[in-house]
């Protein structure tokens, strides 16, 4: 008989969990559906746009080494922005003081010339600089909302705790277990969500810095190009050529005896 009862008791279905996830959020109601919700797209929409800038950054700086390596070699500034990418950054730059310089025949002072190139280029550099931070504020303002809207869930979740101890009258653990799950629940999607939109920002804004100062180095060059006539070129570093190895010594005649 023992050996029965063991296994009808072996056989029993284990007890489910009333406590899970999807329990949590259907004690929760519409308010819990619609944090998880709002957490979703926050999160879908934080990974989306570090992805795409960090795709669109890097073929920036990969542009940027062929600039330095073949741009300055061309005998002038038409010559090498036909070597660039269409719609790249750095060839709207050489476009933009290309298009300053045929119109600064109208300016009847050469220092007016000057500002004017400048600040065509500075206007230049700034859209792009603009078009690169596109999409950071929607980080930032993830990384600082979504723990108060994770922290919004969590308040309902314990308000509803609560309320089950005033109706049951005890805080036994099946009153409370289910709303306080909740409560926990809609905190650690708020984390989820905060931290990875916060290291997103601040690794796709150093990126952006160390575009900015090459940008505003080749403007720079750009400028100093167009002023002097396209005498002034930034020094562009060539590989260093291997020596020849020299020829290998004949062996010694052996010593006559």
């Amino acid at each position: 008989m023992l050996i029965v009862d063991i296994l009808a008791a072996a056989g029993e279905a284990a007890p489910q969990n009333k406590f899970g996830f999807m329990e949590a959020l259907e004690a929760g109601g519409f308010i819990s559906y619609a944090t998880v919700i709002i957490m979703g797209i926050m999160s879908f929409g934080s990974f989306y746009i570090l992805f795409t800038k960090w795709f669109e950054q890097s073929k920036i700086m990969r542009q940027y080494n062929v600039v330095r390596s073949t741009f300055w070699k061309a005998p002038t500034l038409r010559e090498g922005a036909a070597k660039l990418e269409k719609n790249s950054a750095w060839r709207q730059l050489v476009d933009d003081g290309i298009a300053a310089e045929d119109q600064h025949a109208k300016m009847t002072d050469s220092l007016e010339a000057h500002d004017w190139m400048h600040a065509s280029l500075a206007r230049s550099e700034a859209s792009i600089n603009a078009r690169l931070a596109s999409g950071l504020p929607f980080l930032a303002t993830v990384g600082a909302t979504a723990p108060f809207i994770g922290l919004f869930g969590t308040v309902v979740g314990i308000y509803r705790a609560l309320i089950a101890i005033g109706i049951a009258g005890s805080a036994s653990i099946d009153k409370v277990a289910g709303p306080v799950g909740e409560s926990l629940i809609m905190t650690a999607l708020g984390l989820i969500v905060a931290v990875p939109a916060v290291l997103a920002y601040n690794y796709l804004q150093s990126r952006n810095k160390r575009i900015a100062e090459d940008l505003t180095g080749f403007s720079a060059d750009v400028l100093a190009n167009i002023n002097s006539k396209g005498a002034v070129k930034p020094i562009v570093a060539t590989a260093p050529v291997k020596p020849a190895a020299a020829p290998a010594k004949p062996a010694a005649a052996p010593a006559k005896p």
